[in-house]
């Protein structure tokens, strides 16, 4: 059943040569998206891995801005959690803390609103895809602030020769699919 439910979500990812830039190839998960069957097979897939690592100390997922927002609230839906926004600076109301990251282009900055966790609370990260990993540790930085303990990032993608998931060091991680 698992492998079934992989295989329709792989075969809904979609790849763009030359996107955004030339030598760029872009995977892209609007497929995924767009048939139920594939998006419900991935929220599935997530859950039940992070089901079986976790089991139920996972207080919180939080969703990456912007497509983090599309996985977050169904997979926090699936397991029975709530769900808390990481988003761009300037994005959301309130006091909030802030963590930079590296850019291919320059730089750029999350934040999450202070009161969004207290300390101790245990939480998994989502995002659509890890690239570079300069976003997710952002996250966790962010997530360490607030002096949550982040349990795991998770992705739907994976894009392995970025190495993305060293800069996460000792914070585990997982993807549906990889890709070189």
């Amino acid at each position: 059943m698992a492998e079934a439910q992989l295989q329709l979500v792989a075969r809904r990812v979609r790849s763009f040569p030359d996107f955004p830039i030339p030598g760029v190839l872009f995977r892209d998960i609007s497929p995924v998206l767009k048939d139920p069957d594939s998006f419900r097979a991935s929220i599935s897939l997530l859950a039940g891995h992070l089901r079986a690592t976790h089991g139920g100390s996972i207080d919180y997922i939080a969703g990456l801005d912007s497509r983090g927002f599309l996985f977050g609230p169904s997979l926090a839906q699936e397991l029975g959690l709530g769900c808390i926004l990481i988003r761009k600076r300037g994005k959301l109301p309130g006091p909030t803390v802030c963590a930079s990251y590296a850019l291919e282009y320059g730089k750029a900055e999350l934040e999450i609103q202070r009161d969004a966790l207290q300390p101790g609370q245990r939480v998994v990260v989502v995002d659509d895809l890890l690239a570079t990993g300069g976003t997710m540790r952002a996250a966790c930085e962010l997530l360490g602030q607030l002096q949550a303990e982040v349990l795991e990032c998770v992705s739907v993608v994976e894009l392995t020769s970025l190495r993305g998931r060293e800069k996460l060091g000792a914070v585990p991680f997982f993807s549906l699919l990889q890709y070189e």
